[in-house]
């Protein structure tokens, strides 16, 4: 047994700043070929459901009942992909023209934060985001005139997913329902484990980057010895 400590050296976390954005059309229900999705300006993860449903017998609280959760997400960037018009509903009618309202390709998407301490700033280590089951709504666009305070135009897109399998049992003995995120913190999972994961998510000279299923990731994370990590920034 040992006394609760608050705010000890080493221990001040927290995290920064958004990078390394990567788009994952899908086909075949993978994530077969990835692009750099430049200009990121903000990613917001937006949970929703989990929400109680109380049911009423006997004059008293029988017992709540939650609803499903889901994950949407706001993608806020100055500049997109060209491989993002076919998820976001364009297709092009002829070279230089593009129509609208046309299907919406689903996609998987990656991104990292910075993940600091008190100690070493945001040198300290970073979190990957991983997105599956992608799928973009309309969104509007608004273009401004040019004025003595010039502003580059930001793009705004809404982002609902859909959970994929993940197999096994957690800690509590329950299988894992479909998850339509994943995370992957630098410092639990080390330089070897972090290194193996990337050489995927980003590619290399000879393979394309793609976005594994969670699944595929558990077992190349069981087949890596991780140690400590050391900073990559």
């Amino acid at each position: 047994m040992s006394k609760i400590k608050w705010d000890q050296i080493g221990e001040r976390f927290f995290q920064t700043g958004v990078d390394h954005g990567v788009l994952y059309p899908q086909k075949d229900g993978g994530y077969p070929k990835g692009v750099a999705w430049n200009g990121l300006v903000t990613v917001t993860e937006n949970p929703s459901g989990a929400e109680d449903n109380p049911l009423w017998a006997d004059n008293i609280k029988y017992l709540n009942l939650k609803s499903a959760e889901e994950l949407g997400l706001t993608i806020e960037c100055y500049t997109y992909p060209d491989e993002w018009k076919a998820c976001n509903g364009e297709s092009t009618l002829i070279k230089g023209v593009t129509l609208g309202q046309q299907r919406r390709n689903t996609f998987g998407f990656s991104y990292r934060t910075k993940k600091g301490n008190d100690t070493e700033g945001e040198d300290y280590g970073y979190i990957l985001h991983l997105i599956y089951g992608c799928s973009a709504s309309p969104s509007e666009k608004s273009h401004s005139t040019v004025n003595e305070n010039p502003e580059a135009i930001t793009f705004s897109y809404e982002i609902s997913t859909t959970g994929v399998a993940v197999s096994g049992k957690g800690p509590d003995g329950k299988p894992f329902k479909p998850a339509s995120s994943l995370e992957i913190d630098s410092i639990e999972a080390g330089p070897e484990a972090m290194e193996a994961i990337e050489a995927i998510l980003y590619g290399s000279d000879t393979e394309d980057g793609r976005l594994p299923l969670p699944d595929e990731l558990k077992t190349i994370l069981e087949g890596v010895v991780s140690g400590p990590v050391e900073s990559s920034f």
